[in-house]
């Protein structure tokens, strides 16, 4: 099928720590180069605003699936951010002050605006330790709190201890597994909240993480396929950052529940492209500024989830051409770089 070349920007980490064979990012990127489009790179440091738009120093980028040899600089330049069809935020967290303030001034354009990926608003409104506490009915009990003394009573009241994790981690960093007989309770819930300044997650156990903690990506709402990530004897953690093994898994009965239950906000937020975290039963987190998993489950499952994603952005990027009035330009500057 014919499609128009799109310049689609990432706003990422950087492009030489990625790991070519695990970075979700990257395979979208090459997906999006294998589908003739341009990839432009930058991180939120290079946002600036002038002139009443915001713009970012880019650099269009050829990438190569050989890791340490994974990309080439094709050019770098200063550009609106008004002339690129396509913005993906794959930004990692930590979720803080300058990434709310780079989601602002991505949207401050001046005008015309590319289909994000996702939608700065949802970003900033779906904190992914935090959101799924719209869903209680799908989640464990679940606390959030800085008093040391309401954490450590919540742990003391559950039957098989409680996960312990900071509001603004990712990969797994500073998740821990506390029970009542822990001597360490009080010093890990002092770190964590440093001393009683920054809140804490507390969730009951869930005992079935032992077998894994499954991440389903969904596209527009709709479930692309899963991974169980599986922890390693020594781990309570099941994220592969820390270890966590990738294998073969089946969407459940309950799982595609979870899913129909989130789409329609998932939608209403312009959160195009979402990982949750799913263990037994219970809905864990939802995962929104870049979520991982796509190498692997296009490794287990086979198929093409970079390339439905893609296809689907294609369709966004054309519909947002459609409602575009035509405009004869008068400076010169396009859509290219």
């Amino acid at each position: 099928m014919d499609r128009a070349p799109l310049t689609i920007g990432f706003l990422m980490d950087p492009l030489e720590q990625v790991l070519v064979h695990h970075d979700t990012t990257f395979a979208l990127m090459h997906s999006a180069q294998e589908r003739g489009h341009r990839l432009l790179s930058f991180g939120q440091e290079a946002l600036l605003h002038s002139g009443g738009q915001a713009e970012a120093s880019v650099r269009e980028v050829k990438v190569f699936d050989r890791q340490g040899h994974h990309f080439r600089v094709i050019a770098e330049k200063q550009l609106p951010l008004a002339t690129l069809d396509v913005l993906w935020m794959r930004k990692d967290p930590p979720v803080d002050v300058t990434f709310l303030h780079a989601t602002q001034l991505v949207e401050a354009t001046g005008g015309r605006a590319p289909v994000y990926v996702n939608s700065p608003s949802g970003l900033r409104t779906a904190n992914e330790k935090l959101w799924a506490l719209h869903f209680p009915e799908l989640t464990p009990a679940t606390l959030v709190s800085r008093d040391l003394g309401q954490l450590r009573a919540f742990i003391d009241d559950a039957p098989d201890g409680a996960i312990v994790k900071p509001v603004d981690g990712h990969g797994g960093a500073g998740v821990v597994l506390l029970r009542r007989d822990d001597r360490n309770v009080n010093s890990v819930l002092e770190l964590l909240t440093g001393g009683g300044r920054d809140w804490a997650v507390a969730q009951a156990y869930v005992p079935e993480a032992r077998e894994g903690d499954k991440r389903i990506l969904l596209l527009d709402g709709e479930p692309l396929g899963a991974i169980n990530r599986v922890p390693l004897e020594t781990e309570n953690r099941a994220n592969m950052a820390v270890g966590g093994r990738p294998v073969k898994t089946e969407l459940t009965p309950r799982d595609r529940e979870i899913c129909a239950r989130l789409a329609p906000f998932l939608r209403r937020e312009g959160l195009v492209f979402v990982g949750i975290d799913v263990i037994g039963d219970f809905l864990i987190e939802v995962n929104v500024t870049s979520p991982t998993g796509l190498a692997e489950l296009a490794r287990l499952d086979g198929g093409d989830p970079a390339g439905r994603i893609l296809a689907h952005v294609e369709r966004l990027a054309a519909d947002r051409r459609e409602g575009e009035p035509v405009q004869a330009s008068t400076s010169g500057v396009g859509t290219g770089v």
